[in-house]
């Protein structure tokens, strides 16, 4: 039986809004690091005055919480390093880190959406204030979230989640699945919504996105699972609203991918 239509997410001018159900699921964290210290301590992210004058953004999300980044973040600094930091992205959020490329390097002046979040940004770290943290933990989301569309809308990655999102058809799928995981979404259903035939659209996910739709659909329930258990959430409630029959094929599918049941995902919130 074929489902009925969801509502999808648009923009002001009538378009598919194809970040907002991501972005409303992670959770960005913030540590700044003195340039003299961008070596020893972790550091992902990176502004910096070049040889020519012009201010760029270097960040590496797919770097994990280790200090020691020398050969993958900072081989292009080159110039003053005005500023750094460590920012991790939590919830399902991460889901949406390792879809994007290893670097992400922006000259400044050719990205005048992103400039005016640095700016400040650079400005509060270098001149701290009263509430300075609360500043900068937001101008960080607005950073992640204006990040996130340049690359969306420049294709700069071929494969992953953002390739996908980057397809014009593919995107309607993903959107559907990011707004509704508890469906039952079938291939058809799936093909369907992008608009395309069932072989048509199960190729061109796999090798645009890199895997299958039904293997995107259950690592995206995943990640939305462990994040709401992490927020304190029951398993049973979790379990319906991720798309799961019963607890127990949830709990089983869970340990599978995390190597552990959902109620340890729920201690540190003392469940």
């Amino acid at each position: 039986m074929q489902l009925k239509p969801i509502t999808l997410p648009r923009k002001a001018d009538g378009g598919l809004d194809r970040l907002s159900c991501l972005i409303s699921r992670f959770r960005v964290q913030v540590a700044a690091v003195k340039p003299d210290k961008i070596y020893i301590e972790p550091t992902n992210f990176f502004v910096f005055e070049d040889e020519n004058g012009r201010l760029r953004v270097i960040f590496c999300p797919q770097v994990v919480n280790t200090p020691g980044f020398k050969s993958v973040c900072t081989k292009h600094i080159s110039g003053t390093v005005l500023m750094a930091a460590h920012i991790e992205v939590s919830g399902a959020g991460q889901h949406v880190l390792t879809a994007m490329p290893e670097e992400i390097m922006v000259p400044l002046d050719e990205a005048p959406e992103l400039a005016v979040v640095v700016t400040p940004i650079v400005d509060e770290v270098r001149t701290p204030r009263c509430g300075g943290w609360a500043v900068l933990h937001r101008l960080f989301e607005v950073f992640m979230i204006r990040l996130l569309r340049c690359v969306v809308q420049t294709q700069g990655t071929t494969v992953g989640l953002l390739a996908g999102l980057a397809h014009p058809r593919l995107s309607v799928a993903l959107v559907s699945i990011h707004e509704a995981p508890d469906r039952q979404w079938g291939l058809e259903d799936l093909a369907d919504v992008a608009g395309m035939s069932r072989t048509q659209f199960a190729v061109t996910f796999k090798d645009v996105v890199g895997m299958t739709p039904g293997a995107y659909l259950s690592n995206w329930r995943l990640e939305v699972a462990r994040a709401e258990l992490a927020s304190g959430a029951a398993i049973k409630s979790v379990a319906k609203i991720c798309g799961f029959s019963s607890t127990a094929s949830f709990s089983r599918a869970f340990s599978r991918r995390f190597g552990h049941a959902p109620k340890y995902a729920r201690e540190s919130v003392g469940a």
